[in-house]
């Protein structure tokens, strides 16, 4: 039973992953996905935390600085205990860019990252998630449509990087 709805999910994120990257080949999208999916790397968001510090020291900033440092801590763990090989490594026919990432697939760090930033700014500045909402998903997005992750990689990233942000935010408000 418990392998059979195993199975099931991972077919039904397969079927998820298939339909989002199909679309690799749009030359638009995919210049423009290529682009975006860095604002979840290391070297953006490590930037946008320290300007936060630097610009604006409160202790939102300080939460958004401390929850990216921290919730790279469940992904490191996350890809040493479950070592899930990336999608295009796994399914045939998936569409890739050149020298694509060879670490383990789960969690999402890029959707972590992000979503650990921005969620503090959303929480305290409502008005801005209009805007660091639909980035952080398009992130996430980006991860499934480049080949590198499978929507469960986004989703579990996405969950870390909110609990890491409003945590962070709980300790730095109080």
């Amino acid at each position: 039973m418990k392998a059979k709805l195993i199975q099931y999910v991972y077919d039904a994120e397969c079927r998820l992953f298939k339909s989002v990257n199909q679309h690799f080949d749009r030359k638009h999208l995919n210049r423009f996905l290529r682009l975006l999916t860095h604002a979840g790397g290391a070297t953006f968001t490590i930037v946008i935390a320290c300007l936060l510090l630097f610009l604006y020291p409160s202790s939102v900033a300080y939460a958004c600085a401390f929850s990216l440092a921290v919730s790279h801590i469940p992904v490191a763990i996350a890809k040493k205990l479950y070592p899930r090989k990336r999608p295009y490594i796994q399914l045939k026919h998936t569409k890739v860019l050149e020298n694509p990432l060879k670490d383990h697939s789960f969690p999402s760090g890029h959707t972590t990252a992000i979503f650990s930033l921005v969620t503090p700014l959303m929480i305290v500045y409502p008005a801005f998630a209009a805007v660091l909402l639909p980035l952080a998903v398009m992130v996430g997005i980006s991860r499934i449509y480049l080949g590198l992750h499978y929507p469960t990689d986004v989703m579990v990233g996405l969950i870390l990087g909110i609990f890491s942000g409003a945590v962070a935010l709980n300790i730095f408000l109080t």
